[in-house]
């Protein structure tokens, strides 16, 4: 990583409110470590629960003052704003439903956004967040976390640098087995519970718990948006009223193909999301469960291997490599290359400078209409028998 940008360009880290990820959440300690883990932000004030007394104590518990341990989000807003030294940003980790509020509420008070995903459960609230991130001018960033990965970024740099040549075919699978046990029954009133309440977690449990990372890493490395898609989404788990289940043909443009399909019921398997793109010059592929090995089969060659930091890497991925050749680094490292990414943007927005062109690589409010758009039209597919539906 090079020199700390924000520092140069505000004398200060970026002070940053946070809302959601209180004790318990696994996404609230990720978002938490991605920004420490570069100095580029200070944590300033917490609304971490709905429960006013968990949210103070686990407030005090990581270091937010007393006095800025806060128990509703709109107060929060309120007096970080009148504050001289109050926050710059807000990072938003509570339940899916309330990404709009929370997102559109801190653009209209002056705060950058950094926001977990999906976007939002619908593709009229996604809009409004687009729009009032144009209105503003202010930063909103979306945290598909896998498009930190080096050899994410490596890949679509290759992409780009036409090593691959004209895109014609692209396969993204993201496959758990964390919702297979049939022992254990879906149940809104246990520990993130609300995943299983389409109310508060969307129309698509799948689609918007992994699916949008699938379909995000296909539009991130190959540039393309689909165009159209023949679709099924449903439970493979007998009785679940939830979705575990989607796939998908896909239509891109410009003439490519492509297959998509993700699920949370595929019995022990842990986090095995991959993605292979084929041009007419040669494929690439890369798996997350190996995040350090990018497998690059140019046409009539010998079989490659990239690596961070290794021969032919590109700037974009030599950019946020943060170890030496042959050294492991993972998917908390990848969440603080969205973070990094996203304080290079407040800070320069703060300053009125420019920051770095390869810092805008993090996704942004319209990835997550995208998101949104592709969701609802896998819906409408499969309720239409997989009737080929265009975005």
């Amino acid at each position: 990583m090079s020199l700390n940008p924000v520092i140069e360009k505000l004398g200060r880290p970026i002070r940053l409110a946070l809302i959601g990820g209180g004790p318990g959440s696994f996404i609230g300690r990720m978002h938490r470590s991605a920004a420490r883990l570069d100095g580029r932000y200070d944590m300033v004030a917490a609304v971490l629960s709905s429960n006013p007394e968990k949210s103070r104590s686990a407030g005090l518990e990581i270091g937010i003052p007393a006095d800025r341990a806060y128990s509703d989000v709109n107060d929060m807003l309120s007096a970080e704003a009148a504050r001289k030294d109050g926050a710059d940003a807000v990072a938003i980790m509570a339940p899916n439903l309330y990404h709009h509020p929370y997102a559109v509420a801190a653009m209209k008070a002056g705060f950058d956004v950094i926001c977990d995903k999906p976007i939002t459960n619908s593709i009229e609230d996604a809009e409004e967040i687009v729009k009032v991130a144009e209105e503003t001018g202010l930063v909103f960033c979306l945290t598909h976390n896998y498009s930190g990965y080096p050899l994410v970024r490596q890949a679509r740099a290759m992409v780009e640098a036409g090593e691959i040549g004209d895109l014609r075919l692209v396969q993204v699978e993201y496959v758990q087995g964390g919702k297979a046990d049939e022992s254990k029954k879906d149940d809104p009133t246990a520990h993130r519970g609300w995943k299983y309440d389409p109310e508060k977690s969307g129309p698509s449990l799948v689609l918007g718990d992994i699916g949008t990372h699938a379909h995000q890493l296909l539009r991130f490395i190959t540039g393309k948006e689909i165009s159209e898609l023949s679709a099924e989404v449903g439970s493979i788990v007998p009785g679940r009223i939830v979705h575990d289940f989607a796939g998908a043909m896909l239509h891109l443009e410009g003439g490519a193909r492509g297959m998509f399909w993700v699920t949370q019921a595929a019995a022990g398997i842990e986090n095995s999301l991959k993605i292979r793109i084929s041009g007419n010059k040669g494929s690439i592929e890369w798996w997350q469960e190996i995040p350090q090995r990018l497998n690059y089969y140019p046409l009539g060659q010998p079989a490659q291997v990239r690596t961070p930091n290794g021969p032919g890497t590109y700037p974009a991925s030599a950019r946020v490599c943060r170890v030496v050749a042959g050294h492991p680094e993972g998917f908390p490292e990848a969440f603080a290359n969205i973070y990094s990414d996203a304080a290079e943007a407040i800070a320069a927005r703060i300053s009125g400078t420019k920051p770095d062109s390869l810092a805008l690589w993090f996704p942004t409010a319209e990835d997550g209409l995208a998101g949104m758009q592709f969701t609802f039209a896998c819906l409408k597919s499969s309720e239409n028998g997989g009737e080929w539906t265009s975005l």
